[in-house]
């Protein structure tokens, strides 16, 4: 269940400082976040078949052929279900006719302000952050135990096929699977699967969701390793790691030129931003010898109730905040480094683990302002 108090206490102070009476979310993330709930039934929609809304009071507006499924299996007891005759009009239009004004929403209602949902979901609460641990083991549950069993001549689409199995088995989505053999991993950064034989190593690339929340994560095994194999991959794990690090000290506000260190509470120190972690990945990239991989691919960010709820860039102004989860992917041909990580102000620990798949201890690039302590990263599988 999530912590309903912790929700509208934002939502109250976004309205004041807004001075608005009322906002909605039917973009499923957004309704996920503040629902607990799912309102996808088409999964090719942009939003979902019912809008969840904030004017003091928690409340759900839908069509009748939703309304008691939603009450029944989706929504905690606080929300009001109302619902419209499903010939009526749209969602939107449903929104606007019965929502107080002024209002704003995360889909387009005429009338209303767009809401930044982004921003609204961070920092994570304790119960998100309990779920995202839940989640995180799932996941790395399901891909580890998929690539185990791994062979050079399976197809990469069966390999795919497999890990959408394994994890719906445990009620995860996977809007994102990428499977790379030996050939296609060196000639694109998103290998998604085709009829390609894995051959001599896999790369295996999973963005998955449950509850609107979302863990990424990257395997590697290899069965026949090419001799720069272990070189890109130790290079991009050391550029995780630094990102990793780097993130810390951001949310700490160490990270940029003036930053004291100080850490007396997640409000003591305003954050640095996403652009300076960027900073610190490209001084990374340049230092393992691999200074232009930066270009080919982004290079993660801030996840949550999104795949990224922003991806770091050299112009981010993005606040780097905690307890926050982070999902770091660096490149460098052919190879990549690739967990979900919490940082929080007393740990930084690593979701997507189930403490059997190797791994190794890998030293961040020395920038200033970060801790250069290693960091525990998941190793590549030799077979």
């Amino acid at each position: 269940m999530v912590d309903l108090a912790a929700r509208t206490e934002r939502l109250d102070a976004y309205l004041d400082e807004r001075g608005l009476e009322a906002v909605w979310f039917a973009r499923p993330n957004g309704f996920a976040w503040l629902t607990g709930g799912d309102n996808v039934v088409d999964a090719d929609a942009t939003t979902g078949v019912a809008a969840a809304g904030y004017d003091g009071d928690l409340r759900v507006i839908t069509d009748n052929i939703e309304a008691d499924r939603l009450a029944d299996e989706e929504l905690p007891d606080a929300f009001a279900v109302e619902s419209v005759p499903w010939h009526a009009g749209s969602l939107a239009e449903a929104v606007a006719e019965r929502s107080p004004a002024p209002a704003a929403a995360d889909f387009d209602v005429p009338g209303f302000e767009a809401v930044d949902g982004s921003r609204l979901r961070q920092p994570l609460t304790d119960d998100d952050v309990e779920r995202y641990r839940e989640l995180g083991r799932e996941v790395a549950a399901a891909v580890e135990t998929v690539c185990r069993n791994l062979e050079p001549d399976d197809p990469e689409y069966e390999v795919a096929a497999g890990i959408d199995i394994s994890l719906a088995s445990r009620d995860v989505d996977t809007p994102v699977v990428l499977v790379g053999g030996a050939e296609r991993a060196q000639a694109f950064r998103h290998y998604t699967p085709s009829d390609a034989a894995l051959g001599d190593y896999a790369l295996v690339s999973v963005t998955a969701e449950r509850a609107g929340l979302y863990a990424s994560m990257t395997r590697t095994v290899a069965f026949d390793a090419p001799d720069w194999f272990e070189e890109r991959h130790r290079a991009a794990a050391r550029v995780e790691a630094t990102a990793l690090r780097a993130t810390e000290a951001a949310a700490a506000g160490a990270l940029s030129e003036g930053g004291d260190g100080s850490d007396d509470g997640p409000e003591s120190v305003a954050p640095d931003t996403a652009g300076d972690v960027f900073e610190a990945i490209r001084a990374a990239y340049d230092a393992v010898g691999f200074a232009d991989e930066w270009e080919q691919h982004h290079q993660g960010g801030a996840a949550g109730f999104a795949g990224r709820e922003w991806i770091a860039t050299p112009e981010s102004d993005e606040p780097v905040r905690r307890p926050m989860g982070y999902a770091w992917n660096p490149t460098v041909r052919g190879t990549k480094s690739e967990d979900t990580h919490l940082v929080a102000s007393d740990l930084t620990e690593r979701l997507t683990k189930t403490g059997r798949w190797p791994t190794h201890e890998v030293e961040p690039v020395d920038v200033a302002g970060i801790d250069t302590e290693p960091v525990e990263l998941a190793a590549p599988v030799l077979r």
